[in-house]
């Protein structure tokens, strides 16, 4: 245990000794583990969002085209959809973003008026719409940005609408958002006779598991319509094409900086043994073997990777914590990290750190104990 802790501050020590450099390395590090943090923490704080909004209105399965660009249905297939002995309820509806002023962009849902999506939402000023009326309701969060009221006009891509109600939303993506009926919105959409996707409640059936009834209702259902396909509103959540979007968003940028880091650290171990060339030389002299140089660098490496991973989690909490206080985030930002995504964290960090030391800790291991020592 002594030998450990020995061979452990030796190696500690031997980062430390170029204190400038080895404190912006760990900048370096902790900016890119800190964009992962913040990043990836943001995009799964979405996907919760698609899952409470599902989870808040009781949807059980999704009915969308079974091609991934093709993400419309008929909106006739809701009479098949309704008359399945499985299906309790089948509520057309339609999501897109819309630009709503130069400045804000946000989800505007159409629904119809009896769709149990309805009951997700609490209604605090005026009224639901009425069906084929250009009447729409905004999330309180919208309705404060925009600064509308019940009875004010609101102008969506060139139409008028008339706000008649402010609601709180079950999910944090409904509660910065428009509804409006579905046909007005397939009419600004260009999708007349379509919609985005049906959602689904399912009868519940005695005897039968949660898992078989949504695994019967999706058999019925694409048996039914075969060139549809149901999805369980969990998997619907992680897989719409907007959360994928935020988390290839999300990968690719941190691991632009975490490339950025690792070369920090490659730069950092190059220059060291380059330094050290001659006290590498005494160490194999001493009886050092090459395999022991070579941990003694991926450790000093592996050091500097977990050490700037802490700092990179902390910035990245920071980071999230100053998303959840704007007031265009702060509606999905979250600032409670898992544990599974603090070890992830670290893990890359070190990860980072011991492939950037590879091949510095390589060269040291090749030096000859003759030449290292004749090195000026």
């Amino acid at each position: 245990m002594t030998a450990m802790l020995s061979f452990a501050g030796f190696a500690w020590r031997n980062v430390w000794r170029r204190r400038l450099r080895t404190a912006l390395t760990l900048c370096g590090i902790a900016m890119g583990i800190g964009a992962f943090v913040a990043l990836v923490g943001f995009s799964r704080s979405f996907e919760r969002a698609w899952m409470e909004m599902y989870e808040s209105s009781g949807t059980d399965l999704a009915v969308v085209q079974r091609t991934f660009l093709n993400t419309t249905v008929e909106e006739s297939a809701g009479n098949t959809l309704r008359s399945l002995p499985q299906v309790e309820a089948a509520a057309p509806m339609i999501l897109n973003m819309m630009a709503i002023t130069p400045d804000v962009n946000t989800l505007v849902y159409g629904w119809q008026l009896d769709s149990f999506e309805f009951h997700s939402i609490e209604i605090r000023q005026g009224r639901r719409f009425r069906d084929s009326a250009s009447e729409v309701m905004l999330g309180e969060l919208l309705a404060e940005s925009l600064n509308k009221k019940v009875g004010d006009a609101l102008e969506i891509q060139g139409g008028s609408f008339t706000v008649v109600g402010i609601y709180h939303g079950g999910s944090a993506l409904e509660a910065g958002a428009i509804i409006m009926p579905v046909a007005e919105l397939q009419k600004l959409a260009g999708m007349e006779g379509k919609v985005t996707a049906f959602h689904l409640r399912l009868k519940p059936a005695a005897g039968e598991s949660a898992q078989q009834r949504l695994k019967d209702g999706e058999a019925a259902i694409e048996a039914a319509l075969p060139g549809l396909r149901a999805i369980p509103a969990a998997e619907r959540a992680s897989n719409n094409q907007l959360v994928m979007l935020a988390h290839a968003a999300a990968w690719g940028t941190s691991s632009i900086a975490l490339l950025v880091a690792a070369l920090g650290i490659a730069n950092t171990m190059a220059m060291s043994v380059f330094e050290r060339t001659g006290e590498i030389g005494i160490l194999r002299a001493l009886g050092w073997r090459r395999s022991r140089i070579v941990r003694l660098i991926l450790l000093e490496a592996g050091a500097l990777g977990v050490v700037g991973g802490l700092a990179g989690v902390l910035l990245g909490w920071l980071a999230l914590r100053l998303l959840g206080s704007l007031p265009q985030t702060a509606s999905i930002a979250s600032a409670t990290l898992s544990a599974a995504t603090l070890i992830e964290a670290v893990a890359i960090a070190a990860l980072v750190g011991v492939t950037a030391g590879a091949l510095p800790a390589w060269r040291a291991a090749r030096l000859s104990p003759v030449e290292a020592l004749r090195h000026e």
